[in-house]
């Protein structure tokens, strides 16, 4: 598809930018938060009448673990390998200005790994694992490029509304293929299914196939990226380091960049450790009725989305009006008051009351965070996916340790509801943090 060119801030280039949300988003709420946790907690543990687990451990490589632990190694495995790997082809993608086309290559492999978990199953479990690995891969490595192109497509006063109209995108995006999803899987025997579990697993092909076709609309209007020389292939990443040495240069040398990195760090930790295991607390830790634990968790997961859309726009309102830095502070203050009231709920109402509040505030803290960034980015700054590299790997560090520490904790004491507490203490240090930031732009 041959690119059409816009100028930096019209309107259908920043709205075919945020169009990659709507492509993309199907992977975070079906594979990480709605379908894939539900079926993998269905496959690996069993439960008594009453719904609560008699047993959730699973034999990997020979050894028995308990099931939340492995999936939380893997995700954190996974997002080591990000860590180390996107700021390097950050750098790279400045350097020989393709990060459109690394950008597709992420998408296709995640996208590939998606459908590959078609055939995930106990007797295969080492192939399911390695599909949901490469599908992390494969959706965090296209967003790194993705996020960088925000200030190369909008002005600095259009992108707290170009990242909540991204995010609204794909929250409106992803509900629409998971109801679609969920009618396939409650209804299955009018389709034809002998069983859930077909249109289960056909889930995860829609969501590959969705996520590459929709993406090519954004493909067709991004531009390739900027390039800064010609370079002999055994340079390239020689020079990708070169690039991420004058980013970081650059970040410490900016006021206010290098603060408000360590405070997205810290309370990003805790984040996105939620969105990755709400599924899995529900299912483990929530006394559903027999036979109503699928359709509440996605009724849950459906409201979670549809709020997300709120707070992402209402963030951005609030940030115009008050400062980024001040309603990222509320918003934290917020998370907090979630997660005391998460570490006592069991019943399916507290955990749709819980589910409302979290979608307010993860819409407002994503779309807020990223446009935040991409403010202390020096406007004239062309090589902007070195930077988007830095926050993507701040982000998944934080991800790492939050989700090793739910998997020790999960494995040490049998219950996830435990490492609420240390989340907490996450979203404190990040209050802490933002303070003091604004501390010193007052000053």
């Amino acid at each position: 598809m041959k690119t059409k060119s816009f100028p930096k801030g019209h309107k259908k280039l920043i709205h075919a930018w945020a169009f990659y949300d709507w492509a993309n988003s199907v992977y975070p709420l079906v594979i990480s938060s709605a379908i894939f946790p539900i079926y993998y907690g269905a496959l690996t543990m069993i439960k008594d009448d009453d719904g609560r687990v008699i047993n959730d451990t699973v034999e990997f490589l020979g050894y028995q673990i308990n099931n939340d632990a492995l999936i939380s190694y893997v995700t954190g495995l996974a997002f080591i390998v990000i860590s180390v790997m996107s700021p390097l082809l950050g750098g790279v993608a400045d350097y020989v200005g393709n990060k459109k086309n690394f950008m597709k290559l992420f998408n296709y492999i995640g996208a590939t790994a998606c459908i590959g978990l078609f055939w995930f199953s106990l007797e295969d479990l080492w192939f399911g694992l390695i599909c949901y690995f490469f599908g992390l891969i494969g959706f965090w490595g296209s967003i790194v490029f993705y996020n960088s192109y925000l200030p190369d497509i909008a002005f600095r006063d259009q992108q707290d509304q170009a990242s909540a109209k991204g995010f609204s995108l794909g929250y409106i995006g992803s509900v629409i293929l998971l109801i679609i999803c969920l009618i396939m899987i409650l209804f299955y025997e009018t389709f034809g299914f002998k069983s859930e579990s077909l249109p289960t697993r056909i889930s995860f092909i829609l969501t590959g196939i969705w996520w590459i076709a929709f993406s090519q609309y954004t493909y067709a209007y991004l531009p390739k990226g900027n390039r800064k020389g010609d370079s002999k292939a055994r340079d390239i990443f020689w020079n990708g380091f070169k690039e991420l040495k004058k980013t970081y240069q650059k970040i410490k040398s900016s006021f206010g960049f290098e603060p408000y990195l360590r405070a997205f760090f810290v309370y990003s930790m805790a984040v996105q450790t939620i969105m990755l295991i709400a599924t899995y607390f529900g299912v483990g830790e929530i006394q559903w009725a027999e036979g109503q634990s699928t359709t509440g968790l996605i009724i849950s997961i459906l409201v979670i989305q549809i709020i997300a859309i709120l707070g992402a726009n209402l963030a951005s309102n609030l940030a115009e009006k008050y400062g980024n830095v001040n309603v990222l502070i509320v918003i934290n203050f917020i998370w907090i008051g979630i997660c005391v009231f998460a570490f006592f709920i069991t019943q399916p109402y507290q955990f749709y009351i819980t589910a409302f509040f979290v979608g307010f505030v993860m819409g407002a803290i994503q779309s807020l965070s990223r446009s935040t960034y991409s403010k202390y980015i020096p406007s004239d700054e062309k090589d902007t996916a070195s930077f988007f590299s830095f926050y993507e790997v701040t982000e998944k560090i934080g991800i790492v340790i939050g989700m090793f520490l739910y998997g020790f904790i999960a494995q040490l004491t049998g219950s996830i509801r435990n490492s609420i507490l240390f989340l907490i203490l996450f979203f404190a240090g990040g209050i802490v943090l933002l303070f003091r930031l604004r501390a010193k732009t007052k000053n």
